[in-house]
């Protein structure tokens, strides 16, 4: 989907995909039959009024009974109070399909997008995305709950107005006719052009959202970088951009319905004045030609009304296309059909043998090329090397977010392929170095790690994690708001009630990035405690940080250009020389040299 600029595409392929909207509409096949009973009595009144006024005409006003001209009024009242019952039991109707059809699609793509590898969001806009879940469903629902009955309506008042212009009078309806292909091909032509401009105006439109979405999470840099000016200079280009692709669709709609209006009620001028002189001669009855006329008038209202429709569908068709094309956009890691059970109860034991791996979207450049290691349950191993050396590419694979071209990784014995993502995600926790704190309360942010946790047991994590203390600061303690992206915390305190979320997961295999990069020395040693007990007897895999925990690792595995060059304990691998003595050299200070220092080896997180 991405990488391509979507509006190249053949227009004629897109047609099939309104027809995809059906499987949406099967389930409430109750309530479209009865709108569309309701719109077929509506339709059916309109043309039946035509008779009762060529009735109205030639016997009652030619006859002179007054008590004809109740009758016809009485009549008419009828038809018109079922008119109106007719009209809004199929307003109603229609307009609860559209709502809930639209609800239903959007929550079918937003259940796709979630199911998606990460590999998807790094060649989509999350702008893009949104744009379709709200911009083009909102298309979709005017014609599914509006246009679509509209269009439904005209073409049986069309085609029932036609039959009675027939039957009326068959000279003038051939005359009607020679005025057909002036109205339907600016149909067709304008149709195609308002087509193709309504998927354009959609993709500005998603470029307008994809720069708000950009420039308001990064408002702190935005403003720290006196970028403001820029930034409003760029969204101005963009919205103009939208606007003027908007203009061209609408001038073009402006024309096909100028047009389409201009022909059919001149046609219906000409085919009064032709039926007047009829009506002269004696060749029809004053009552016949009234009737003609109202029937080429509702037979002219519904042609003006479909080449408005046509816009409408038009727009709903480039939309419908572009939420089908994210609906068919297949995950890279896809889940065995019969997943093989994980064994109970969880050991932990993970094992990587002969992994060659590379990004879908990078160079050819392997991240991983022959990868071999075994980590014993409860074992803790710290992954160390230079930015880029591969050590997150490690967690991405454990975690199958992606699936190595070469080798296995299994959990347990189960290579991960064949396990349920779901359970296999189950007994990992993550603690990353940019935790993700959501716009929810400290109950919600924790919990998330475990949705059944009871309250005890969240209070019980965020103690562990050494954050009690701060969030019986916050103005309401655990149900405080946390704002967006948990911008009303510090980073460590972002950090600690992510090593809170992962001590309520409980998982059998641990993996930490950087967990207590964010925090002061008073603050780490508080976690720090908390993460021995976190780590007591799991599976660790942690990438290098602070010299505390690669101390107290049971294993350093030191990578390099997405190979293991060496491994050993701390003291062996100084000893040993080579890459990690020289990171060490380089980054120890004298206090270090003691014991006392840190780390402080630069990460890359896309590594």
């Amino acid at each position: 989907m991405a990488g391509k600029r979507e509006g190249t595409r053949p227009v004629g392929k897109s047609i099939p995909h309104l027809a995809r909207l059906l499987r949406f509409l099967r389930p409430y096949g109750v309530q479209l039959a009865g709108a569309v009973i309701a719109l077929t009595v509506a339709a059916g009144t309109v043309l039946v009024l035509g008779q009762g006024l060529r009735q109205l005409v030639d016997e009652g006003f030619s006859s002179g009974d007054t008590a004809l001209l109740d009758h016809a009024l009485i009549g008419l009242l009828i038809i018109i109070v079922v008119l109106a019952i007719a009209s809004a039991s199929r307003f109603y109707l229609i307009s609860w399909i559209g709502e809930r059809v639209v609800a239903d699609l959007r929550r079918a793509v937003y259940d796709h997008v979630l199911s998606l590898s990460p590999g998807f969001f790094e060649i989509t806009r999350v702008g893009e995305i949104l744009s379709r879940l709200t911009t083009d469903t909102t298309l979709i629902q005017v014609v599914v709950g509006s246009s679509g009955s509209m269009a439904v309506r005209n073409a049986l008042l069309l085609v029932g107005g036609s039959v009675m212009l027939v039957v009326t009078s068959p000279i003038l309806t051939g005359m009607v006719l020679m005025v057909v292909p002036l109205v339907v091909l600016p149909i067709v032509v304008f149709g195609r052009r308002v087509r193709v401009l309504s998927r354009d105006a959609q993709e500005r439109i998603a470029d307008v959202g994809v720069h708000v979405d950009e420039s308001l999470d990064a408002i702190r840099t935005v403003q720290a970088f006196g970028h403001e000016s820029l930034d409003r200079s760029r969204f101005g280009e963009r919205v103009e951009e939208a606007f003027a692709t908007s203009i061209r669709r609408i001038r073009a709609r402006a024309w096909l319905t100028g047009f389409v209006i201009l022909v059919a009620f001149a046609a219906v001028g000409v085919i009064l004045w032709l039926g007047g002189k009829e009506v002269v001669a004696g060749e029809i009855s004053a009552g016949e030609l009234s009737a003609f006329v109202f029937y080429a008038v509702v037979v002219a209202g519904a042609v003006g009304a479909l080449s408005e429709v046509v816009g409408d569908v038009q727009r709903a068709i480039g939309a419908t296309e572009r939420l089908f094309e994210l609906l068919d956009t297949l995950p890279e890691v896809m889940p065995p059909v019969r997943p093989q059970p994980l064994p109970e109860p969880p050991r932990g034991a993970v094992a990587f043998s002969g992994i060659g791996f590379s990004y879908p979207t990078g160079s050819d450049v392997a991240a991983i090329e022959a990868f071999d290691l075994d980590v014993a349950p409860g074992e803790k191993v710290a992954l160390v090397g230079p930015s880029g050396a591969g050590k997150s590419t490690v967690f991405q694979l454990l975690l199958r977010f992606y699936d190595p071209q070469k080798g296995a990784i299994t959990l347990d014995g189960v290579d991960l392929r064949d396990a349920d993502m779901a359970a296999l995600r189950q007994r990992i926790g993550l603690v990353p170095q940019e935790p993700v704190i959501f716009a929810a309360s400290v109950w919600e942010n924790v919990r998330y790690g475990n949705p059944d946790a009871s309250d005890d047991e969240v209070r019980a994590a965020v103690s562990a994690a050494a954050a009690e203390e701060f969030v019986s600061r916050l103005p309401a303690g655990m149900d405080s708001y946390l704002g967006e992206r948990g911008v009303l915390l510090s980073g460590g305190e972002r950090q600690r009630l992510a090593i809170a979320r992962a001590i309520l997961r409980n998982p059998s295999v641990l993996l930490l990035d950087e967990a207590t990069s964010a925090l002061d020395a008073e603050n780490e040693r508080l976690v720090q405690d908390a993460m021995d007990r976190l780590m007591a007897d799991r599976t660790t895999l942690i990438i290098a940080h602070r010299l505390a925990t690669v101390l107290k690792a049971d294993r350093i595995v030191v990578l390099d250009q997405g190979r293991i060059v060496a491994t050993g304990t701390h003291e062996e691998l100084v000893a040993r020389g080579g890459l990690y003595a020289r990171l060490a050299a380089l980054q120890f200070d004298d206090a270090a040299a003691a014991g006392n220092g840190r780390l402080r080896i630069v990460e890359d997180t896309g590594s």
